[in-house]
């Protein structure tokens, strides 16, 4: 109970749920009342409470409610616990005062503090030191806080000297070089030679933190001191491997395992800092400084310490820049490791650590760069069968995904031969969905970059062959994830040109699922045609679309098409400027004999397409028609269903009477109108409204005849008119007009 209202104490600060003021006076005391409760958890989860109450307090409240009291709760007096809390309220306020406050009444209640007689009051007052120091500035913590630090450096407790150090390192950038050099650096140098002869935990934070120091003292060590403090990094490095004796680990006393598992924690430490220190010794003498360092490092017998040499080797990768080639067998061990972490570690910034060990190096020339790695592919293949062996599949992903870059680095033959097929077979084989799509899009990009067409149309036609038209509808919803990824990456052309048609003839396919995924593409699939050059193109997405219409059993599969040919409607047709110039021209350069006949042709015979304004005649009960309104004519322009060469696509008067049963959607007609957009005709618009058209007979124009073919080389089809019980039947007459060339 204690500790879910010391959270929900918290909550409703972070919440704003009520004012700071309400919140002082309603819960301020609450909160103090328990902040020394006899259980240490419950005391420490209110006290987070009050940490964070401190943040958002008045200045008044703070000094009246907190600091005042804790005045005689920092005394010897009180007990321990109730010590530390005031250090860590101390640490916490200090930056909420002004100088003169700090320096009359909380500094006084420091410096006691740091001289408590108990160890873990004077390394917790330690370790507030840094976040005080902050708050009055550097004249203070130069006068103040460095002289406490160096007493208590000195301490006989050998957590309040890691508090004391640990805090010196972490308010380097505060001092001088005079400080530095005069002050800190003798207590690095003490601490670092004590410390083989103290706990093990001590090692441990001092290897943590060489990367600060290397930083933070540079320039002040004297060659001497920087061989030093060189050598003692390489002793870390190797700290325990000269105990190895190859014992079983059960015939190993505790004492001991704990022992190698703070060294083991020494050198991950160390190979942490690997980049500080390469710094450190600068990159021009890595190979007679630390090379044999990072050797070791790279082979070390545990796998933390190899997983963080792993993470570290992009930063000397770059840090040694044309020196990298230096770096390549141990990059290959790497690749080579038995353990999934490390891998999975390095391939992080793989593609970043290739390009560089392709472009840097003594040689000008990448071929030859690339020569100084021999067994690079057979490490890269190995990496792969290893994680595609494990259960690890999200390693195998994100090594797939890290493959996208080889084409800038080896030959697209090397590719084609040792990675491309390798890639097929996960696609085809695999079980783990994302590890397919990393595979099927890498696959993409391989093909992307193989200029060969013979390798080229080798690839297409399997991916077409055993994908899109495989057995296992499993292959062919892959092929799609294909579809889309080609999409993404090749021109519009190149997916027109080999995929389209086999994209959409999946229509046709048994398995619901396809042909919902297919629906999901459709989209995607138009957008990479371009008016007119892929009219034809479009005339069978056109034709697919109406076939899921009218025939479409699945009502889920039909939902998905209905939305999905509204947003075909909404979408903008790229237009081929250059290829509608020259049909213009050819249209522009015939004889006016061929116009005339046209013409004539046209007015005799029942438009084969739907201008863009139809003008809608609806005779009444005297038999007089009356033309559109403005309003109809409007409505009606929205309706942009001209199509290719003004050859509209319509279906037989049939099937949309049997697309009426099934939804108010026809079908939708491609335009390429100056808006370049497609448009529903609809069966519920007000130009082709029927009434009771179940019961009413069906008339067509006088002029009209049934298309021999649904596809868009066929007549159109009337309107249907049906008469209901209210009224006459009235006959909607469609007149053609002539459309603009």
């Amino acid at each position: 109970m204690q500790l879910t209202a010391a959270v929900s104490f918290r909550t409703i600060l972070q919440e704003e749920s009520v004012s700071i003021h309400t919140y002082a006076h309603s819960f301020l005391q609450v909160i103090l009342l328990h902040l020394e409760h006899r259980d240490a958890g419950v005391s420490n989860a209110w006290l987070e409470t009050l940490l964070s109450v401190i943040e958002v307090l008045p200045k008044e409240t703070l000094k009246h409610e907190i600091l005042n009291p804790l005045v005689s709760k920092a005394q010897l007096s009180q007990t321990v616990q109730s010590r530390l809390v005031s250090c860590k309220i101390l640490g916490k306020m200090t930056n909420k005062f002004d100088a003169h406050t700090i320096k009359r009444e909380i500094l006084p209640l420091v410096k006691s503090l740091c001289q408590d007689v108990e160890y873990e009051v004077r390394s917790c007052m330690c370790r507030q030191l840094e976040n005080i120091a902050q708050g009055i500035g550097t004249e203070l913590t130069k006068s103040v806080v460095l002289p406490e630090l160096i007493e208590l450096s000195r301490d006989e407790g050998s957590s309040v000297r890691l508090a004391a150090f640990e805090t010196l390192v972490n308010l380097l950038d505060v001092f001088d070089t005079d400080d530095r050099s005069q002050t800190i650096l003798p207590l690095v140098k003490s601490f670092c030679e004590k410390s083989f002869k103290a706990d093990e935990s001590i090692l441990i934070s001092l290897s943590f933190h060489l990367g600060k120091l290397c930083h933070g003292l540079y320039g002040i060590f004297t060659p001497d001191q920087h061989l030093r403090f060189l050598e003692f990094y390489k002793k870390l490095c190797t700290l325990g491997l000269q105990q190895e004796n190859g014992h079983n680990e059960n015939q190993i006393p505790p004492q001991i395992l704990e022992q190698e598992k703070k060294y083991i924690s020494v050198r991950k430490n160390c190979a942490y800092n690997f980049p500080a220190m390469i710094v450190f010794v600068d990159p021009k003498n890595f190979h007679m400084e630390l090379y044999s360092t990072f050797f070791c490092l790279c082979h070390d017998p545990e796998v933390p310490v190899r997983y963080t040499i792993a993470i570290c080797f992009y930063e000397v990768s770059k840090l040694l820049n044309s020196g990298v080639y230096l770096i390549h067998k141990e990059l290959i061990t790497l690749l080579q490791d038995e353990s999934l972490e490390v891998l999975d570690a390095l391939i992080d910034h793989l593609p970043e650590i290739l390009e560089l060990m392709s472009t840097g190096g003594e040689s000008s020339v990448q071929e030859n760069k690339l020569s100084s790695l021999p067994d690079l592919i057979p490490a890269l293949t190995a990496a792969e069968q290893r994680a595609a062996a494990s259960l690890k599949w999200r390693t195998h992903e994100k090594l797939l995904q890290k493959y996208a870059c080889l084409p800038h680095i080896i030959s697209s033959d090397q590719i084609y031969y040792r990675f491309l097929q390798r890639m097929f077979t996960i696609v085809m084989t695999n079980n783990v969905l994302p590890v397919q799509k990393a595979a099927s899009r890498t696959l993409c990009i391989f093909l992307r970059y193989n200029r060969k067409q013979e390798q080229r149309h080798e690839v297409i036609q399997k991916l077409i062959e055993q994908l899109g038209q495989g057995k296992s509808y499993w292959n062919r919803l892959r092929f799609l994830d294909t579809c889309e990824f080609i999409i993404e990456i090749f021109s519009k052309s190149f997916f027109c040109k080999y995929f389209f048609l086999p994209a959409i003839e999946l229509t046709h396919d048994p398995v619901a699922n396809v042909r919902m995924k297919l629906c999901y593409l459709l989209p995607k699939v138009k957008s990479t045609l371009k008016i007119p050059a892929d009219k034809h193109l479009l005339q069978q997405l056109e034709m697919c679309v109406r076939k899921l219409l009218c025939q479409e059993k699945d009502k889920d599969v039909l939902a998905i098409v209905k939305r999905t040919v509204l947003e075909l409607d909404r979408m903008e047709m790229s237009m081929d400027a250059e290829q509608l110039e020259k049909e213009k021209q050819q249209s522009d350069g015939r004889p006016m004999s061929e116009k005339s006949f046209e013409k004539k042709r046209r007015d005799t015979k029942t438009p084969t397409t739907l201008p863009k304004s139809i003008p809608i005649s609806v005779p009444g009960p005297s038999g007089t028609s009356t033309p559109s309104t403005s309003k109809e004519i409007k409505k009606s322009k929205l309706i942009r269903s001209q199509s290719f060469n003004n050859q509209a696509f319509h279906a037989k008067y049939g099937n949309l009477d049997k697309c009426a049963s099934k939804s108010s959607t026809v079908g939708y007609t491609p335009s390429v109108s100056g808006l370049g957009k497609t448009s529903v005709v609809s069966l519920t618009d007000d130009s082709f409204r029927t009434r009771n058209a179940c019961s009413a007979p069906t008339t067509f124009s006088p002029n009209a005849s049934l298309p021999g073919t649904s596809r868009g080389t066929g007549n159109s089809v009337d309107p249907k008119s049906s008469g209901s019980k209210e009224t006459p039947p009235r006959k909607a007459t469609l007149k053609s007009r002539k459309s603009n060339p």
